[in-house]
């Protein structure tokens, strides 16, 4: 049985550059998934011609799309990797999502009749 002679902090920075990793690739991915389903939905429905009965279900998307933006970037930034540019370069981020990262939803209050 062989035993690993690296200092236990190393082993443990290892272990934390690990997470780190898979936390991104994780965020990632689940930004790819929100802006595929936000294209396809573009794609099935010409923006010109969308029924205003479809516009909540693309507003929805759209803000799962901005939260996956900033799980993603403040993950990144969490690892010291600032520039978030590369990110909307990269996935092709549309404005709109960007301008929405971040922001949450307030929940509609009921109205009484």
């Amino acid at each position: 049985m062989s035993r690993d002679l690296r200092p236990p902090v190393d082993i443990l920075h290892y272990e934390i550059v690990q997470e780190q990793a898979s936390a991104l690739g994780r965020m990632g991915r689940a930004l790819e998934q929100t802006l595929t389903r936000l294209r396809e939905f573009d794609a099935a429905h010409a923006l010109s011609d969308t029924p205003a009965s479809l516009q909540p279900a693309r507003r929805k998307l759209v803000a799962e799309a901005g939260q996956a933006l900033w799980m993603f970037v403040v993950q990144r930034e969490a690892t010291g990797l600032r520039d978030s540019r590369h990110i909307m370069r990269t996935y092709n981020v549309p404005g709109e999502v960007q301008r929405c990262m971040g922001l949450v939803p307030v929940p509609s209050k009921p109205t009484s009749k």
